[in-house]
């Protein structure tokens, strides 16, 4: 019996959920090898993009990048052998948190780099336009990464030559501890506007078959030839901006913003559904931590793999 749409997409995000959870859980630990930036709060936007892509579409991502690589297709196993520093990881235990990559997916790369894998996808998709294929390009940024001038080039050199690319501003409203208001002066699907580019800001950003319609005209509209779009979604960062805590004890955002996410968040608000799939998916996390556990270690020799 196939799924709902709804039960589908609540799946493959509350599996990013837990899977954070874990992580989150066992990182004082040690076991895993680099910093992490959770999705915790933000995971619906990528399993809504994703669903209507093919795997020659192509994403990139940013730090926070957990939430793609696994709405992509990308492989649990790999991505917490990965993280764990391992060989069998999906950059060999040289990427980390912060650079996972899935080719085969079409999951193209994250970075440490605040708004470096915005020109990528832009890259991307002038080779999509001068190959004639049916590609489309999706990027993934935060608020923060429009404050970079490369951001204003790529969209300005994207509506120059009507590249097939979708820009999702993920806005979680603040810049590692500052609200976004005390960093720009522009709302930024109103700002990207100037450059020719049909933008929409999406205000509830938790219905998730609401999120995925929209995404779905929008690439529609791209792959027939419309141009680049850009969509700013509000969302929330549940943790801190880097590591497993929560950071409400610093101050600067009031425990109120908690609550009022918690009160529309599916992958909370769902008991139903949670209930169904929690001890399914904590047995295949489970199943991954013993995965990345027994994975050799990098050799010493493939420090010189891949290096130029």
């Amino acid at each position: 019996m196939s799924l709902s749409l709804y039960e589908k997409m609540f799946y493959e995000a509350y599996r990013i959920r837990l899977v954070e959870e874990k992580i989150a859980e066992i990182y004082s630990s040690d076991k895993i090898q680099s910093p992490v930036h959770l999705s915790i709060g933000q995971e619906h936007i990528p399993v809504s993009f994703c669903q209507g892509l093919q795997k020659t579409d192509l994403v990139f991502g940013t730090y926070r990048g957990h939430a793609l690589y696994l709405a992509k297709g990308g492989n649990l196993n790999k991505m917490m052998a990965e993280l764990y520093g391992k060989k069998t990881g999906c950059g060999g235990g040289k990427a980390g948190s912060m650079h996972l990559s899935e080719a085969s997916v079409g999951m193209m790369g994250c970075s440490a780099i605040v708004a470096t894998t915005i020109p990528n996808a832009v890259g991307a998709a002038l080779a999509a336009k001068i190959k004639k294929s049916s590609q489309v390009i999706l990027v993934f940024f935060g608020e923060g990464s429009t404050g970079n001038g490369v951001y204003h080039e790529s969209l300005n050199f994207a509506a120059k030559h009507s590249l097939p690319i979708l820009f999702v501003c993920e806005n979680n409203n603040f810049s590692i501890y500052t609200n976004v208001d005390k960093i720009h002066s522009y709302q930024v699907s109103t700002h990207a506007r100037s450059y020719g580019i049909h933008c929409q800001f999406i205000e509830d950003g938790y219905d998730m078959i609401k999120l995925k319609n929209l995404a779905d005209d929008v690439i529609g509209k791209i792959k027939q030839g419309y141009g680049p779009q850009l969509l700013e979604i509000k969302t929330f960062r549940g943790k801190q901006h880097v590591g497993p805590a929560y950071d409400y004890d610093i101050g600067y955002r009031p425990n109120s913003q908690m609550t009022d996410w918690q009160a529309v968040d599916p992958l909370i608000q769902d008991k139903t559904l949670i209930e169904k799939y929690k001890e399914q998916i904590n047995l295949e996390i489970e199943a991954s931590m013993i995965f990345a556990d027994s994975s050799p270690d990098p050799d010493l020799e493939d420090l010189y793999n891949h290096v130029i």
